[in-house]
């Protein structure tokens, strides 16, 4: 079995116990145990590990997590009010610091309080220090921990900015309000990510460097390459234009005047993101992930589809072992299976995917047709499919399930999804359709069948090497454009794909705009698109205004033209004060020394 992250409910009572009156917990309830007795018993004190673990991001599930729905890549079709799916009022601007959308702020700092209390208390059970690798043990434990705190400030900052840093002393949890640990103002950007970086290498040194030095029942642990994958991520956060001498942010500053946002611009911040990522790539032994199909050949298609479906493969650094990947699954099939739909792709992210040749659609020679039907049988595509959706690169077939494309799963049958109004995928009878008439595909195990409720059980990535390559070249371009590096491994994640190499000689803003390109298509609907147009400060440009799909609301058969017209299918709304989200209302109530973030 799998490590598993174990919710335990008497995890919530012993978070509180140390702030109760002694007296009162002279008698203890049989059904809950004293925090004494967590951290004095082993099997207790591994229970309150794991449930830190369990606040780790389940992304996969679309209710919780709104990165992808909220994206240029991707949609969330339940669009009506009090569904619970808030991608849809917040894309239309229908939300403020109240509305306590997607907080996450809140269950976070739930995590980073049990996490240092964990590190404070550890210590104490003699019971793991009793045994041979005891001490050994107790170490790595506490190095679990600081990594798991370090991650989950990580994703703080990238969702609110600049945060409150709680240090390693717990704050007790029956302090007034008005008590002076219950008032602290935010830590600068800067001090976060410090602090964040100075965790993850202290913690570093006392993990597993990489899974394969656990015993299998123990993947899904932190090791090394967890630490370095987060550190390079926070790095490259750190040095965008977002955080790196934002002039928006000028007045973002705390009630005494520190200012959160640097306003100085530091290409040294770069080279920092740059040679963190240089340091996976030259320490470990990752490689991009390559399959071989029919006859023994390199098959690019299976190579990127599987990346996700082959388990603990050569490019994941680390994944979930627990996860909501059925759900995910039932998400993205189509209806003809039983599956909701729910989760459909943007014409803006069809469009962005390559010709098989390499070249754009909109390049001379790319081959791309906008009209007809082809005529014969081509790679993913079978005879009488759109044009539109004929030749492309081996990525598109991957991410995206369009009009009349085989469904995945051929165990019943070859089945062709239809996504026009009275297909067996369509609109009309049902809230379970794509309104952009293109569902997402990726991260889809072909063996899986929601119609017989049939999910293959497998790990959630979360950290694979490709998105490395892209930290590293995407920073080194702006700390040393012109570096061999830079092409080289863009070169070597497009030849992955199936595609050529770029041209040589580009200057620094037209590989700019490769690695932006490259980062979009190879990391589509892996919950990385929302923080990259942020971070790059084009969001202004590519999350507002018309969104299209195809026009889902007409089409009686798969050869319909009228189906395959570009459609307005929702007209988003983005703010500048949605480069960062709002501080919920209740902590701004909690804490008078917080600052909200500007514009909101």
């Amino acid at each position: 079995m799998k490590f598993k992250y174990i919710p335990l409910l008497f995890l919530a009572a012993a978070t509180i116990l140390p702030a109760c009156n002694k007296d009162f917990l002279n008698q203890v309830p049989d059904d809950r145990i004293s925090i004494d007795q967590v951290f004095a018993r082993r099997k207790y004190t591994e229970a309150y590990l794991a449930n830190i673990y369990s606040y780790m991001p389940n992304d996969a599930y679309r209710n919780t997590s709104p990165w992808e729905g909220m994206s240029d890549d991707a949609d969330i079709t339940y669009d009506r009010p009090g569904s619970g799916y808030d991608t849809y009022a917040t894309n239309l601007g229908n939300w403020n610091a109240a509305s306590n959308y997607f907080n996450y702020w809140t269950s976070f700092y739930k995590a980073i309080r049990s996490a240092t209390y964990f590190i404070n208390r550890v210590d104490e059970n003699e019971e793991i220090k009793a045994l041979p690798n005891g001490n050994d043990l107790i170490a790595q434990y506490k190095a679990e921990a600081r990594a798991l705190r370090a991650f989950y400030y990580y994703c703080i900052v990238r969702q609110y900015g600049p945060c409150i840093l709680l240090g390693d002393t717990p704050i007790p949890g029956d302090l007034s309000p008005s008590a002076e640990e219950m008032n602290l103002p935010r830590n600068s950007m800067d001090e976060c990510i410090d602090y964040i970086v100075a965790e993850l290498d202290a913690a570093a040194p006392l993990l597993p460097k990489h899974f394969t030095d656990q015993p299998d029942t123990e993947y899904g642990r932190l090791t090394q390459a967890f630490c370095k994958a987060v550190k390079s991520r926070a790095l490259l956060h750190a040095a965008s234009p977002l955080f790196n001498g934002n002039a928006d942010y000028a007045m973002l500053k705390n009630k005494n005047g520190t200012q959160l946002i640097n306003q100085s611009y530091d290409v040294n911040k770069w080279k920092r993101a740059a040679d963190a990522a240089k340091e996976m790539i030259t320490g470990f032994s990752f490689d991009l992930y390559r399959k071989n199909g029919a006859g023994g050949t390199f098959d690019p298609y299976l190579s990127t589809r599987d990346v996700f479906i082959d388990p603990w493969n050569i490019e994941v650094i680390y994944a979930r072992p627990t996860n909501s990947l059925s759900a995910w699954e039932r998400s993205a099939s189509p209806r003809l299976c039983n599956g909701y739909a729910a989760v459909a792709v943007t014409q803006q992210l069809v469009d962005e995917f390559e010709m098989a040749n390499g070249k754009g659609i909109k390049e001379a020679g790319s081959g791309y047709v906008e009209t007809g039907f082809s005529t014969e049988e081509h790679p993913f595509a079978p005879k009488g499919t759109y044009n539109m959706y004929v030749n492309r690169e081996p990525r598109f077939y991957v991410n995206v399930s369009f009009n009349g494309s085989p469904w995945i799963n051929p165990s019943e049958g070859v089945k062709l999804i239809q996504t026009y109004f009275t297909g067996n995928t369509g609109k009309k009878g049902s809230w379970d359709f794509p309104r952009t008439g293109y569902i997402a595909r990726k991260n889809v195990h072909p063996d899986s069948n929601p119609r017989l409720s049939k999910y293959v059980a497998r790990p959630l990535v979360i950290f694979r090497y490709a998105e490395i390559l892209l930290n590293y070249i995407e920073a080194l371009n702006e700390a040393e454009p012109g570096n061999p590096d830079i092409a080289l491994y863009l070169n070597k994640i497009r030849n992955r794909a199936g595609l050529p190499d770029v041209a040589p000689g580009l200057g620094q803003a037209e590989m700019r705009a490769k690695i932006w390109h490259e980062r979009r298509v190879e990391l589509a609907l892996e919950n990385m698109r929302y923080f990259d147009t942020r971070r790059w400060k084009i969001a202004e440009q590519t999350d507002g205004g018309p969104f299209y799909g195809m026009n889902v609301d007409a089409g009686t058969k798969l050869t319909d033209l009228v189906f395959y017209q570009r459609t307005v299918f929702e007209r988003r709304v983005f703010l500048k004060q949605y480069y960062l989200f709002p501080i919920p209302q209740s902590e701004m109530d909690r804490d008078p020394q917080l600052v909200q973030n500007t514009g909101w």
